[in-house]
């Protein structure tokens, strides 16, 4: 794995070689941990202006680590203009080196950008990582949405966000 701890986070189509391969990845994880791929419908339209943004980050120039949102019509937090959080994933090799916080961060400044009050996510209970990533970066438990709501499994948490594109909202 590249030695660079500091990643380029770059602007691609969800259908981008890249992007595709990390997608790939993160399924895989998902059998191991629910015995089944992330079946929640997505289409590639969700992730292009003015609906959505797809980034990869890289160390070097490989690609390590996926994160996007997408417009949505949950409404959390007193928030009118939400996005959902999709395709959160670090490479296992590159993980606990900030990577997710990074990206997490650029959604937020990229959504914000966009005129997002908040964002909105799922994620699962066997992801003990990402719920405690969401939960250190000020997000909150949510009632639950989307494809898999009322999953036993499934948790939900929202924030809002700096619609200047800055930071969190204060």
């Amino acid at each position: 794995m590249p030695e660079s701890t500091d990643p380029r986070i770059e602007r691609v189509p969800i259908t981008h070689p890249d992007a595709q391969a990390l997608i790939e990845a993160v399924q895989a994880e998902y059998v191991v941990r629910y015995g089944g791929q992330d079946e929640s419908p997505i289409d590639p339209a969700d992730f292009e202006d003015p609906l959505g943004q797809f980034f990869v980050a890289y160390l070097d120039d490989t690609p390590v680590a996926t994160g996007a949102w997408r417009r949505s019509s949950v409404r959390a937090l007193g928030a009118e203009v939400t996005a959902e959080v999709k395709r959160m994933y670090v490479v296992p090799a590159a993980q606990r080196r900030g990577l997710a916080r990074r990206m997490l961060a650029h959604l937020e400044a990229t959504a914000g950008e966009a005129g997002i009050e908040a964002l909105v996510l799922e994620t699962g209970m066997k992801q003990p990582e990402a719920i405690a990533l969401y939960t250190a970066s000020g997000y909150e438990p949510i009632p639950g949405f989307g494809y898999y709501c009322g999953s036993e499994l499934s948790r939900c948490f929202g924030r809002r966000i700096d619609t200047t594109g800055w930071g969190p909202a204060t």
